[in-house]
């Protein structure tokens, strides 16, 4: 191969909207670099063997693409001479085959054939030109596949198509059936729905209108390890000549043996239709993919659907939308016996339901703990993610569930005593900050902090949310007593806040021990949106103790928004990019966030994608920021920034850090390399959260400036805990 195939290469990979920040999870997987969603696809860089992966093993990805230029077609004579000067002969040989996919027209290409005949004569006369031989024309297979789109400034974007065929063609839908999903969007809806975790707690998979089958192999070919390009016979690439036969061979034969492996883990994977010929169409894919050891199709009707013993999971389900009125009210039927089976039924079992018609949506009769927007195709469509419904007293088996039961909190009575002090305590707490919340234009706050010493709970209101954590309670305390507390703060909530019952996000807050650190829950993914001084953000209430959005730290995300103007920002331990969000909307010049979670970066990028930020500008680097800030001094790095944010954790013992971190211990040093990135005139706001933590200033270098600001950087909703935060101002004497 020439270096020009060896380099890294500027590469793009399709997907439909809604699906981006799945994409590029999965590219950074692949082993891409600068990973940038964008809109219908995500931009990266990579090698071969990054090509190859991708094709291998992307599961939302719909084709790859390697960009070649992007040339005006305000004349078709000078498209065609721009075209031609790309040069074709680093990619194929002059006797190749080719073929051309062109999409969009205008005033000057008034129809996709004419598009796609002045790009191939381009490509063939420069090969006639600078060799005597065309290459011909081949739509089935051919060497290259030349991509062109036109786009909305008048440009072309042309490109080399590596993937061939798009890959949501996995090679094992023999028969589609009416309408069905593409399979990189059937992929999508089992992730955003939490699919791969459940599969690998041993959880089932249920699909009571399965159609042809696609979100059953998708699930089974995801839970197994079964790299969705295996089936596949062909990819663009294998023609092209920065294809490295070794490098695909190799790959392919690891992807096999993951396959072999994954296999013995399937969970078991069960679908339902009523039509018989659907069913058919079903088990004809089940085969084609090899899965019929583990997928289970069967002839059955929605009424008959029954909890299957023993068995917890995912029930998933896309049910039909009706495009016209008269179906739409001819399924609302459909959609009521659809819910009463997920409610009835189906106790323990998350479920998930695909659907693009709202009015159906309400025949449900649930309600939703998340909302995701997806597109099938044309059609804005959402992924609707439900609870388990609770398990009646019938299917509690004392034995095993004993544990699980004392955690539960006792059901309630809103009129109880304490629930009607408990919500006069929340009304008291709300008039107390009404002024502050309406003159800041306040949506997310702290409304309730163990104010009364036998409520030890937190009230945290985001919007319409309420995320309720529940102080662990002392040994001294019966459990019976914090369980019937917990209930009745429970049942008061919803009153005192006017919120809906299902919109309560409640957990346990336990203090760590042996110097360990607050876990993960479950990795649901299910995501809404927040507002924080006019700005966006993504939370989760599911997956972990924190939720995304620091509370306690509005006030100096404020003072960092109004630093920022002209100024090159660094978010060190860079979470979810909150605070980067903020110096963006305040002017900032440029952004860098560093952080060592993939998940937190991958978050902070859609915070930054929600408000309109992207591009180079705003870098997102996945490092260890020990590791990183000891790199940048070793190297000499001539990079500088005027404001830096440096918020580490108290205590850190992740199996990626080369060794444990305790930021009492680790402080000084900490500081000391954050400040030498500096401009002479820079500010650096150090923060953290260690009640007890000490600030050794006499270690510290000299010329430093160092003020607390602890207390200006509390607002009115942390008043009651203002040592929930410690707060510096550090810059150079002078500045």
């Amino acid at each position: 191969m020439s270096d020009s195939v060896t380099a890294p290469y500027a590469l793009f990979a399709a997907t439909p909207r809604g699906m981006e920040s799945l994409l590029a999870t999965e590219l950074r997987a692949c082993g891409a670099r600068s990973v940038r969603p964008l809109t219908a696809g995500v931009s990266f860089a990579g090698d071969f063997a990054t090509v190859c992966r991708v094709c291998l093993y992307s599961r939302t990805a719909s084709r790859l693409v390697l960009p070649m230029a992007r040339v005006r077609v305000d004349d078709i004579e000078a498209f065609y001479d721009a075209v031609k000067a790309l040069p074709w002969e680093d990619h194929m040989l002059p006797g190749g085959t080719l073929a051309v996919d062109f999409s969009g027209t205008n005033a000057v290409v008034r129809h996709t054939r004419f598009g796609a005949m002045k790009v191939k004569d381009a490509v063939v006369d420069r090969f006639r030109d600078r060799f005597g031989v065309r290459p011909s024309v081949s739509f089935e297979q051919p060497d290259l596949r030349i991509h062109a789109r036109l786009t909305a400034d008048r440009g072309v974007d042309v490109g080399i198509d590596l993937s061939g065929e798009g890959l949501h063609r996995r090679g094992y839908r023999m028969n589609g059936g009416t309408a069905p999903l593409k399979e990189n969007l059937a992929a999508a809806i089992l992730m955003l729905a939490g699919w791969p975790e459940m599969a690998r707690g041993g959880g089932n998979l249920l699909d009571p209108m399965c159609g042809s089958g696609t979100l059953l192999v998708e699930a089974a070919m995801m839970a197994g390890d079964i790299a969705p390009g295996l089936l596949r016979d062909h990819f663009g690439f294998l023609g092209w000549l920065g294809h490295d036969p070794k490098v695909w061979e190799g790959l392919l034969e690891e992807a096999r043996e993951r396959a072999a492996i994954g296999r013995q883990s399937i969970p078991f994977i069960q679908g339902f239709d009523k039509d018989p010929e659907v069913v058919m169409a079903a088990m004809e894919n089940v085969v084609a993919a090899g899965l019929t050891e583990h997928i289970l199709v069967e002839q059955r009707d929605l009424e008959q659907l029954e909890r299957p013993l023993g068995a917890v999971g995912l029930v998933v389900v896309n049910p039909p939308y009706g495009e016209r009125q008269g179906e739409v009210e001819r399924l609302k039927s459909v959609y009521a016996l659809l819910g009463n089976r997920l409610r009835t039924r189906l106790f323990g079992w998350h479920s998930a339901v695909f659907t693009s018609e709202p009015m159906l949506v309400e025949s449900l009769g649930l309600h939703p703990k998340g909302i995701r927007p997806l597109f099938n195709g044309p059609i804005p469509c959402r992924l609707l993610l439900f609870d388990p419904t609770p398990l009646p007293p019938q299917y509690v088996q004392p034995d095993s569930c004993m544990e699980e039961a004392a955690a539960l909190p006792l059901p309630g009575d809103p009129n109880s005593p304490g629930a009607v002090m408990f919500a006069n305590r929340l009304r008291k707490n709300q008039k107390r900050l009404a002024r502050w919340v309406r003159q800041e234009g306040v949506s997310c706050y702290r409304l309730y902090d163990a104010d009364m010493p036998e409520y030890a709970v937190a009230v945290d209101v985001y919007g319409p949310w309420i995320h309720l954590q529940e102080y662990h309670s002392p040994p001294d305390v019966a459990a019976e007593n914090a369980s019937r507390r917990l209930g009745e703060v429970l049942a008061a909530i919803p009153s005192a806040l006017q919120v809906a019952p299902e919109r309560v996000h409640f957990k346990t807050r336990r203090r760590q021990t042996g110097g360990g650190q607050y876990q993960k829950m479950g990795s649901g993914g299910e995501f809404v949106e927040v507002k924080e001084g006019g700005l966006r953000f993504l939370v989760n209430f599911t997956d972990s103790l924190d939720v995304g959005l620091f509370l306690d730290q509005a006030p100096l995300r404020r003072m960092i928004r109004e630093a920022s103007r002209g100024r090159r920002f660094l978010n060190l331990f860079g979470y979810t990019g909150a605070a980067t969000v903020f110096a963006a909307a305040g002017g900032a010049a440029s952004t860098l966030t560093v952080d060592l979670s993939r998940t937190y970066l991958d978050w902070a990028g859609r915070n930054l994608a929600l408000n309109g930020f992207s591009g180079i500008a705003h870098r997102l680097e996945r490092a260890d920021c020990l590791e990183w800030l000891a790199q940048a001094q070793q190297w000499g790095s001539s990079e500088r920034f005027d404001l830096i944010l440096l918020d580490p954790p108290t205590f850190s013992n992740s199996a990626r850090m080369e060794r444990p971190f305790d930021l009492q211990r680790e402080h000084v040093n900490l500081i000391q390399q954050a400040v030498r990135l500096l401009t002479p005139d820079g500010v650096l706001f150090f923060s953290n959260n260690l009640r007890r933590f000490h600030m050794d200033l006499e270690a510290l270098p000299g010329g430093l400036s160092v003020e607390e600001i602890t207390r200006e950087t509390i607002g009115p909703d942390f008043q009651r805990n203002p040592r929930i935060h410690n707060c510096w101002r550090i810059s150079w004497r002078g500045v």
